[in-house]
């Protein structure tokens, strides 16, 4: 046998053996579990609170002000709630951004209302700008030289257009038995990236703003990802030291291809755009929620439930990441209306800025868990924290890294619950085993040894604290409500919202009382740069 396939063979075993043996694992206590399941059930306030977040507040882009009047709305909800040491707790992260009011619109061939959104962080127009159009598509700095002098006084078309998308599957759906059991292989964590070359590069968005205004473009508009009319607006330039000059805009699928159609024609069109948008640069520190169940014991050891509190501009953020933020409160609530006195305390974070790149719980991570070492080039160590991280080493773990035995994170929309990523720790996964085994009639019972990436568990695996992100049914997350335009609270599923609730009250509870911690993956080191025993 290849030592390749050995390897691959004894892990699977071992995988097997740990999933099938929780000796380790202390049972939940099932007595409390009847409380949380009254509590979350019955009582719920689950709803109402994503009701005000979502039709009361609305979409919450960092250090907006519906994100500041988010952040003051959950502390208030927590000291309603009991919960101690409630606080905002502050990191750098630059200028806020919300739009006042927009419009697009054909007048060319013919008169035609667009759909149409501000691309975040761009200035607006001053007015209503009225030009032709080009379509110029440009995805890389090389696309440049194409059009160098052919934009001047023109809005640009920057997306190459496609045929469309017609759906062929359901929009909506729940994971079966299949899905599921297909989410139980191994895969490697990986919390490295050794590519300094790449870091180098300049941002895209930024080179293709400065091309634009070197070219005397008026605006530039580019295509949604989506069909459907829908909309994101999503984008970057929220730093004080790369800032946007050119007005942008996303426009609905449909309109942008029927624009490129006509500009190969003796039609070609013109648009009128307006945008007043506004910047917010009185703090540029975000600010991340905490509070806290205080624990009885255990001294400085404690659990920790999660979820972003930010959303995108183009909807409310419901699904992304309201349900989060409210499943989180709501397992706060049930657990202080409970009166618990857990052995070790219990924290629960809203994150801000995740948006952007996860920069909360990286913040949180860098200030009391562990920081890595600078690379020793001024030119790199320069670069925002995030872009540089994983090619940091070696980690310097703090003094609270012991501290925090376990998170929990929830930001996959509002399905429910159906078990739990393992992030390839398989000792962890043997006590997960067990933790889930009263949820099994509720549908969560899978324990998955795979990693799950792009959000706020992320930086916490990075420098060995077990940080964990719950498998959930995608409902239509992905399909058509991510960062989108119908984000709305219509789109939540209460039942799922309640009984997630009621599952991270639980396996909060019983992680923060069990006689040990969940078991920890090694800290991580530098790896080989090669492998020598590759394609034997």
């Amino acid at each position: 046998m290849r030592l390749a396939a050995l390897l691959s063979a004894t892990a699977i075993a071992l995988t097997a053996a740990s999933l099938t043996t929780p000796a380790a694992a202390q049972a939940p206590d099932r007595v409390a579990i009847n409380g949380i399941i009254d509590q979350g059930f019955n009582h719920s306030e689950v709803m109402q609170n994503a009701a005000w977040l979502t039709d009361r507040i609305g979409g919450r882009m960092t250090n907006s002000p519906q994100m500041r009047e988010a952040e003051a709305w959950a502390q208030q909800r927590f000291r309603d709630y009991g919960l101690s040491n409630v606080r905002a707790d502050p990191f750098e992260f630059g200028r806020g951004w919300s739009i006042v009011r927009s419009s697009a619109r054909m007048t060319a061939p013919r008169p035609l209302d667009l759909r149409a959104i501000p691309i975040a962080w761009t200035p607006g127009t001053n007015g209503v700008v009225s030009a032709p159009v080009v379509v110029a598509p440009m995805s890389t700095a090389g696309d440049f030289g194409r059009w160098r002098g052919k934009l001047s006084g023109k809005i640009v078309l920057i997306t190459t257009p496609n045929n469309g998308s017609e759906p062929t599957e359901p929009a909506f759906r729940r994971l079966t038995d299949e899905d599921l059991a297909g989410r139980t292989a191994y895969n490697q964590p990986t919390h490295s990236h050794s590519n300094t070359d790449r870091l180098r590069e300049a941002d895209f968005a930024s080179r293709l703003d400065a091309f634009l205004q070197e070219e005397g473009a008026v605006a530039f508009v580019r295509m949604s990802q989506r069909d459907g009319a829908l909309l994101h607006g999503t984008g970057s330039g929220y730093r004080m030291d790369d800032q946007r000059r050119t007005p942008g805009f996303e426009l609905a699928a449909e309109d942008y291809r029927r624009l490129a159609r006509l500009a190969q024609t003796d039609a070609a069109p013109a648009l009128e755009l307006m945008s007043e948008v506004r910047f917010h640069e009185e703090d540029l520190n975000a600010n991340n929620i905490l509070a806290d169940i205080p624990g009885t014991s255990r001294s400085g050891e404690y659990v920790m439930a999660g979820a972003h509190l930010d959303s995108w501009v183009a909807s409310d953020g419901a699904v992304d990441n309201a349900a989060g933020s409210v499943v989180v409160m709501e397992a706060a609530r049930i657990l202080r209306a409970l009166g618990v006195r857990p052995k070790r305390t219990i924290r629960f974070a809203l994150w801000n800025g995740e948006e952007q790149g996860l920069w909360g719980s990286l913040a949180y991570v860098d200030k009391y868990l562990a920081t890595r070492a600078p690379l020793g080039d001024a030119q790199l160590d320069a670069l925002p924290n995030n872009r540089t991280w994983r090619a940091r080493w070696p980690i310097q773990p703090r003094d609270g890294h012991g501290d925090l035995v376990a998170y929990f994170n929830m930001d996959n929309g509002s399905g429910r619950i159906r078990g739990i990523n393992a992030e390839g720790n398989i000792a962890a996964a043997a006590v997960f085993e067990e933790w889930f085994a009263p949820f099994a009639s509720m549908g969560a019972s899978t324990v998955s040894l795979r990693t799950s990436g792009s959000t706020d568990h992320v930086y916490m695996q990075t420098v060995g604290v077990p940080g964990f992100q719950f498998i959930q049914d995608p409902l239509d997350y992905g399909s058509r409500l991510h960062h989108t335009s119908i984000d709305s609270y219509d789109h939540l599923r209460a039942d799922d919202l309640r009984q997630a609730a009621v599952i991270m009250a639980a396996i909060l509870l019983t992680a923060a009382n069990s006689d040990e911690p969940l078991p920890r993956m090694p800290l991580p080191t530098r790896p080989n740069p090669t492998d020598p025993f590759a394609g034997n």
